[in-house]
């Protein structure tokens, strides 16, 4: 039980260091479903199939979708159906699938084990979770949800634009359609303020 605990958490530090490094934001989401499993994984190794199971039900499962259903919201044009064919080469799916296979393997191995094996952690219910986590380690808890709020705010303030920055943008837009139309480039961007690039 202690080798599997080892391969999940190797796999899980692999996958993660392969989503983040990947450029292809598809790719880098395949890295992250097969990181939340091994994530999974450890905790069942841990005794906590609880928490293994809402790792994979809430982060594998609703917030992958999420990132997906967004991400097909976001891809639209003849150009991105292309852009999205480029992202369903087969050899993408390499990579994942081994890793994901190394998993299942684990899964398997750890549901025929018998109960009385040697390394086997006794299991651990939602109630000494909930113990734990607003007992000994309330700072820690705390500390993450600060964490994730300024995640959350920071996000928000990236993606916010005052009003007259996207009037600019049009603005520019107008500018190099005007250009394109009259053949004029030194008279096309006259209209423009002096503080945009």
């Amino acid at each position: 039980m202690v080798l599997t605990f080892y391969v999940a958490a190797v796999i899980a530090v692999i996958c993660t260091a392969l989503m983040i490094t990947r450029l292809k934001a598809v790719h880098a989401l395949l890295y992250l479903v097969v990181s939340f499993l091994a994530l999974a994984t450890v905790f069942y190794t841990l005794g906590a199939p609880y928490v293994a199971v809402l790792e994979v039900i809430v982060y594998a499962g609703a917030i992958m979708v999420l990132f997906v259903f967004v991400m097909m919201m976001l891809n639209i044009g003849d150009r991105a159906i292309q852009i999205e064919r480029a992202w369903l080469d087969p050899k993408a799916w390499i990579g994942p699938g081994i890793l994901a296979a190394i998993l299942l393997a684990e899964l398997a191995y750890i549901l025929v084990a018998p109960a009385g094996s040697p390394g086997i952690v006794p299991e651990v219910g939602p109630k000494e979770v909930g113990i734990a986590l607003f007992g000994p380690y309330l700072l820690g808890v705390e500390l993450v949800s600060m964490l994730l709020l300024a995640g959350i705010v920071g996000a928000y303030h990236l993606g916010w634009n005052a009003p007259g920055e996207v009037e600019s943008l049009y603005a520019m837009e107008s500018s190099r359609q005007r250009a394109v139309v009259s053949g004029d480039f030194v008279r096309a961007g006259v209209d423009r303020p002096t503080d945009t690039p």
